[in-house]
């Protein structure tokens, strides 16, 4: 009888599951990657996945909670260094020019996920909803700041940048943008 299992193993199996299928959704789409394309990637067997997240659906949607996590995170962490306000607007865009000259870089994985199952996951849809909704809260947080009303503008410029460098595949968009803010911010 093999041995049951702990909490700790069940939070690695569960990380090393989403990792993997984070990696697979991300770099080939969503449709296009089986659940046992997931259960290669991952390691573990099927049953154990579909104990964790019962239909792939609830899988995407948990990768797209995990990825939000950590993208806002990091965004955050990168731009709080930052003391000056209007400084601190513009370091999104050079937060943004870093991750779309990283390897793999596919665009905005929100997006990506819309165009695939928007239309016909109501989950899906709510998912990337709420990471709109909240990266354009932080924008404007750091936008309101500089005491400048143009958080619509910016949130506009940053998201523009993200599907053009995605589409485009060069990051120049962040450099356009970031001039375009610092504009907007009065920002020399």
């Amino acid at each position: 009888m093999p041995a049951p299992l702990t909490q700790e193993r069940s939070r690695l199996d569960r990380e090393t599951l989403l990792e993997a299928a984070e990696a697979l959704f991300y770099e080939r789409g969503i449709q296009a990657v089986g659940m046992d394309a997931v259960r290669t990637a991952s390691g573990l067997p099927l049953k154990r996945i579909y104990g964790f997240f019962p239909s792939k659906e609830d899988l995407v949607v948990a990768v797209l909670q995990r990825r939000d996590h950590r993208w806002r995170g990091d965004l955050t962490a990168h731009v709080e260094q930052v003391q000056d306000p209007r400084e601190r607007v513009l370091a999104v865009f050079d937060w943004l020019a870093e991750w779309f000259s990283e390897p793999g870089f596919r665009g905005c994985a929100w997006v990506n996920a819309y165009g695939e199952l928007g239309p016909s996951s109501e989950a899906v849809l709510n998912e990337v909803r709420s990471h709109k909704r909240a990266f354009r809260a932080q924008v404007t947080a750091w936008v309101d700041a500089t005491g400048v009303h143009v958080a619509d503008q910016v949130f506009l410029l940053a998201e523009g940048a993200v599907v053009t460098a995605g589409i485009s595949g060069d990051p120049a968009p962040a450099r356009h943008a970031r001039a375009a803010a610092a504009t907007l911010l009065g920002a020399p």
